[in-house]
């Protein structure tokens, strides 16, 4: 990868959540991942090391904040001051799967915005830049005081159902928060929207109140930004109580899934797939052969090429 107009030269850098995303974006870029080291000592602390020269560089960090979630802020903060100190020219926090992102507001008396802690924790260890994808509210971007590119995965995944057997299909979203989202995957696909309202009667529980759309002979794509315990899936017995035909998909950005979701996968013969992407490393527990994954790094490597030679990328954003 040739340097920038500036004559800053480019770095990859990964923590240890998705070394395999940063060693693709890398690949992409013509260029290997930095030398670096992190340890988790007997007392639980971290300790982390870079072990190249960057005095002067534009670093590019890549760290998905997933499980465990404390303990990936923490190496990301630890490696923001250490890049600092250490003199980069320029220090960008590629952060695909954004923590505490559900937590962007106060919902009740006293409760913390965390949303709002980790994007201070974040510019306040050096970041000059932080780059996301599909975010859960996209006024999180409003807590930052340094640039923050707002991207989304919802080209790639759309693209996935540019195919003759989705033609009768409808977007599903399933609340009224992600009918933003919907929408646009409804656009890019030509295909009819479908709107469920819930009730969150926990943090992991819910409740479909009523579907608002025709979903009466279409077969079901769900969309959401992230899966975790999946709520999501619990909720097409109301599609099929209206009319729903064929087996469900799924096209979900971030697959935190977490154990119960997996067993809804397994038990549920209605659904066919779920479609997601490798903003979060997918271990061997977690994979499932109705799961499919499509990757960002692409994406992510034109990002950052963009932002090292100063070139616009306002077209990739998520603005509207």
């Amino acid at each position: 990868m040739s340097d920038n107009p500036h004559g800053y030269p480019l770095q990859i850098f990964s923590g240890s959540a998705h070394p395999a995303l940063a060693s693709e974006i890398a690949a992409i870029l013509g260029t290997a991942v930095g030398k670096s080291t992190t340890l988790r000592l007997a007392d639980s602390e971290i300790h982390v090391l870079i072990e190249e020269v960057v005095r002067g560089h534009d670093i590019f960090f890549v760290q998905p904040c997933s499980v465990p979630v404390n303990d990936n802020l923490m190496e990301t903060l630890l490696y923001l001051d250490a890049f600092r100190r250490a003199s980069a020219h320029s220090i960008s926090a590629v952060i695909p799967y954004f923590p505490y992102a559900r937590q962007d507001r106060m919902a009740r008396g006293r409760e913390a915005i965390s949303a709002r802690v980790v994007a201070n924790l974040i510019e306040t260890m050096g970041a000059a830049r932080v780059i996301y994808v599909d975010i859960h509210n996209r006024a999180t971007q409003g807590f930052f005081n340094i640039p923050v590119d707002p991207l989304s995965a919802i080209p790639l995944l759309s693209e996935y159902f540019h195919k003759p057997e989705f033609a009768n299909s409808a977007i599903v979203s399933p609340d009224v928060g992600r009918a933003g989202m919907a929408g646009r995957y409804a656009e890019r696909l030509n295909l009819p929207l479908v709107v469920m309202h819930k009730r969150r009667t926990g943090f992991s529980s819910v409740e479909t109140t009523h579907v608002v759309g025709d979903i009466t002979g279409h077969r079901p794509i769900v969309i959401d930004d992230l899966m975790a315990g999946g709520s999501v899936l619990k909720q097409i017995d109301a599609l099929y109580d209206r009319g729903a035909v064929g087996k469900a998909y799924f096209a979900i950005t971030h697959p935190v899934l977490l154990p119960s979701a997996l067993e809804i996968l397994d038990r549920d013969e209605r659904i066919e797939k779920l479609v997601t992407t490798n903003t979060l490393p997918l271990p061997p527990e977690k994979q499932h052969p109705k799961i499919e994954v499509l990757s960002v790094a692409p994406t992510l490597a034109d990002i950052i090429s963009r932002i090292h030679r100063g070139v616009s990328i306002s077209e990739k954003l998520i603005l509207s």
